[in-house]
This record gives structure tokens, sequence and C-alpha cells, in this order.
């Protein structure tokens, strides 16, 4: 029997990311899939600028923002009129990445795969899990290789990433629950004559809408389309070129030809979500966790985001220096992301597809024309923006987030993301706390900090903790610093720290230069700092 501290099956985008994460904190990790190749259609094709963010610590962000589109305009069509909607001009402050990235996910796969071999990881593939006996140090897991033989492994976690059909959550024992909705769509990588390219097209009608997003590669289009209610079609039923032509002519007014398709299906959409994300050494992730409607980009993006809390637990605990509690925490900050994704995602499927008379006509008769005003403001396309965007995520109610004495009244509080802001001394606040460790930020005048006693916790905490100075250190370079100092809630002359989470989160702030409240935290989440 083999043994791994970590076992992740299914390397779609979350196992690649959930991997990828805990190699680069040092686990010994195996990554299996029972598919014999990654994807190679669009599936997913929109990446949030959240994403980007987390991302961005494995150093993959900049090919993905490279390969991917970013300057894409939405086009409306409705009753023979068509109108463009500006949506991603917004330069909104606090992220390096103010935009939807469009990128296949056969690109985004692509990319974390070769990122993964790069740092001496293989994937597995052709391996499915086939048994799973859970201990209360571990589990030890069946896995069948393509070639038949049969291999047991002993891990110490094992995290399901394997999507909506999860063998993880099934031999775990962990309920699924919710449902499917009735209707049947038609996904197709194409090409098609007639559509503006670089813009996203959606075509409104009564009987729900067809959108057309562009991809770049493998074709330029991505195709998305409801099959009328009364047509009954098996989502393995093949699918052919005039089928989906007559489906785009009912709402296109056949002004647009479709040829060279790449890749065409029926599917179903289910909306369920886990009863729990952890069971035991047990954890669930992605669509493993929580599947619902591709409406807002949020199914991929929210699994890498469970990836990414979920790593750096898993590292810490394995390495002795988390207490009992802190892997719990996981399910108490994911669950509530995954509930409030199912909601939104379920009113905007409703919003597109229902046949109730007064959501037709405000589809086709009200949105085209209030649409295009609506989102005229800056403001209201930013407030949009940000809540698909997953940059507004909170984990305010996590025992994780502790505010300390005097904490500043404005700026992030602990469980928010930390904003992004550019500092005196080149670089941003996110390059600095990029790593995934644990960063500690000591904000105000240089004389107001002990160095004797930041020297002394950087010292315990080594292994772990990053500390930093954000000060004004000069005339010149003053105005930079406040602007970082207000991104936090400071003022300029005014102390106080921020401990930030290996995932970007706030977990502890305090007012002015007293530490006890932040070697507390540390004693509890971190553990004895070492001999």
């Amino acid at each position: 029997m083999s043994a791994v501290e970590v076992l992740v099956v299914g390397a779609g985008p979350t196992g690649l990311a959930m991997a990828g994460q805990l190699a680069a904190l040092g686990v010994r990790v195996r990554v299996v899939d029972r598919s014999v190749d990654r994807v190679h259609e669009s599936r997913a094709l929109a990446v949030q600028p959240r994403t980007l963010e987390v991302l961005a610590s494995l150093g993959v962000t900049d090919e993905m923002v490279a390969v991917g589109n970013r300057a894409v305009r939405l086009r409306l069509h409705a009753r023979g009129r068509a109108r463009t909607v500006p949506l991603f001009d917004l330069g909104l402050s606090g992220t390096a990445y103010p935009y939807l990235l469009f990128l296949s996910q056969a690109e985004t796969e692509r990319i974390l795969g070769e990122h993964l071999a790069a740092v001496g990881l293989d994937i597995e593939r052709g391996v499915e899990l086939v048994g799973l006996d859970r201990a209360a140090d571990g589990a030890v897991a069946m896995l069948r290789h393509g070639d038949g033989r049969a291999e047991r492994v002993a891990a110490r976690y094992v995290v399901g990433c394997d999507g909506a059909h999860s063998a993880v959550r099934h031999l775990a024992g962990i309920g699924f629950e919710g449902g499917a909705y009735p209707q049947t769509f038609v996904l197709a990588d194409l090409e098609a004559d007639g559509l503006d390219t670089g813009t996203a097209h959606v075509f409104l009608s009564e009987r729900g809408m067809l959108f057309f997003f562009p991809l770049g590669h493998p074709s330029t289009w991505r195709l998305l389309v409801m099959r009328p209610p009364a047509e009954v079609v098996s989502p393995d039923a093949p699918v052919t070129l005039d089928e989906v032509q007559a489906l785009a002519d009912t709402y296109t007014a056949a002004t647009v030809r479709l040829h060279g398709p790449v890749w065409m299906t029926n599917f179903r959409l289910h909306h369920r979500a886990a009863t729990h994300y952890r069971a035991g050494s047990v954890f669930l992730a992605g669509d493993a966790a929580h599947i619902h409607s591709p409406a807002g980009a949020q199914g991929m993006n929210t699994g890498i985001q469970d990836a990414v809390n979920l790593g750096w637990k898993l590292a810490q605990a394995l390495r002795g220096g988390a207490t009992s509690t802190l892997l719990d925490t996981y399910e108490t900050e994911r669950a509530p992301v995954g509930r409030m994704v199912l909601r939104f995602s379920d009113r905007a499927f409703t919003v597109a597809t229902s046949t109730n008379p007064a959501v037709r006509f405000a589809r086709t008769r009200i949105a085209p024309a209030l649409i295009p005003v609506v989102l005229a403001s800056r403001f209201v396309r930013a407030s949009a923006f940000r809540t698909v965007s997953q940059l507004g995520i909170s984990y305010r109610n996590s025992p994780l987030s502790v505010d300390g004495p005097r904490p500043s009244r404005t700026g992030p509080r602990p469980g928010d993301r930390l904003p992004n802001a550019p500092l005196p001394e080149g670089g941003t606040l996110h390059r600095l706390t990029a790593t995934p460790r644990w960063h500690l930020l000591l904000c105000g005048p240089p004389p107001a900090w002990s160095s004797g006693e930041t020297v002394t916790l950087s010292q315990q905490y080594s292994d772990r903790l990053d500390v930093h100075w954000l000060t004004e250190p000069d005339a010149s370079e003053a105005a930079t610093a406040a602007h970082a100092l207000r991104q936090l809630g400071l003022a300029p002359g005014s102390s106080g720290l921020y401990l930030i989470r290996p995932d970007g989160h706030i977990g502890y702030r305090s007012g002015g230069t007293d530490m006890t409240g932040l070697v507390t935290y540390l004693q509890r989440w971190l553990r004895s700092p070492l001999p």
C-alpha cells in the first residue's frame, strides 16, 4: 500500500488548482482522474477577477490573461433591433484584473496542467476511485488503473474534485440535495457568419435567449440555446448542425449562418448542493460540492476558490501548525458562498428561461430598452460587476475573522479580501502578500513599532509568517503610501496592523501598536511558535 499526504480525485480546474497550491506549500500530493485526457472543449469560458488574483500565486495568471480575451462588449438583440451595452470598461480600483476574462476551460486546464508538470507533479489519468475506507487519522482509497491494476493508497486527507457525479462524495456518504431543471440545452463550439467579433451577443425572444460568446479557440464562437420545452431529447442524443441552425434561426431571423462545428452536445442543468463539505478526513470542492446553472459564470470560479480556501488549511494541519478546528472553517466559510451562488444563478436562469407571460414580456419588451439605460452609469456597472466578479466575497462570520482593539471604522474588515494598491517602493499589496503564507502588515510611522518585538514574532513563526512594514518613507512617496493606507482604512499618521491569511483574506486587525490580541490569535490558529 502506498502513502500520500493528500489524494486529490479529479483533474479539472478545481483539482488542478488544489494540487498546485498544495505542491507550492510542500505537501506530498497525488492527482488522479478517471478520464484519459483533459477536456478539449470550451465548457466553462469566463474567469472572474478574484480567480485571477488567487491563481497569481502559482504564476499562471499572466499566461491566462495573455491567451484570453478581456476586451469584450455585450450586444443585445431583440425585436429586430440591436444595442451595444458597455460592461467591462470600469477601471475598478483595488484589483489588477478589473475585467471578465473570456478563456476556454480547455486552455485553463492546459495552463494549470503545464504548471504542475513544471513543478514535478504528474496527473495520473485513467485512474478511477472505486473504494474509500475512512478512519480517524485518514483514509484508504481503492484505485483502479486503466490496465486493470488495483492499488490501495493511504492518505491523510482525500479531496473530491471529481464533479457532479463525484465518487468521493458517494463513497463518503455525503448527500447531494436539489433537482434538475426541466429544459434541455444545446452547447456548440463553432463558426458563425453575421456577428461582430470580439462581442458577446444575446438574442432575446419570448421563448428564451440565445447566446454567442467569443472564444477564439478551439472555435471563434460558443453557442448556448434552449430547446423548445415540448421537445424531449436525451442528453446523450447526437446533435446535428442542421438542428442547431434551425434553433438559431428562430432567434436571429436567419441572419446568422453556422458552420465548422468542433463540438456540439445536449445537456441538462441541475441545482444541487452537498449536505456537508467535510466528512472526517474527506473534503469536497467545486462541482462535487455544488452545481448550478452557468448564469453569471460562477461555477468554475467558485470551485477554484474552494480549492484555494482549503489548500492552505490542509497544509497547515499537516505541518502541525493548526488547531483541530481550523479545517472546520472550510465548510463554515465556503458553504454559504455555494448557497449564495445557487440562489443567484437560479434567479438569473429563471429570468432567462421562464415561459410566464409577464416574464416573457419583460424579457423581450422592457429589458432591451431598460438595460442600456441602467448600465450607462459606470457606478451601476461597477456595482453589478463586483457582485459577479466574486471580489466582494467575505468570511466575516468565520471564527478566523477577529477584530482587535480600536480597529478602523472604514476599510476592509476581518474576513474581507485584502484590496490591492501600489506601494511606495514599487510593487503592490497583492504582490507583497502573494506567497501562500500568513502576512503581517504593520502600518504607521516608522517609530511606532518596536523592532525587538516584531523581530521576535517573525522569528517565532518564521516557517509560516512574513512581516511587512507599510510606512511613509519620505515626502516624495507620501501620496502612494497614503493611498495604500486609505485602502486599508487608515489615515496618514495613524497606526494599525493587519494579519493576512494565505488565501488573501484578512484574519485579524487592530488599531494602534498593541500586539497582545495578535499574539493570542496566532497562538490559537497557528498553535505554539517554534522553539
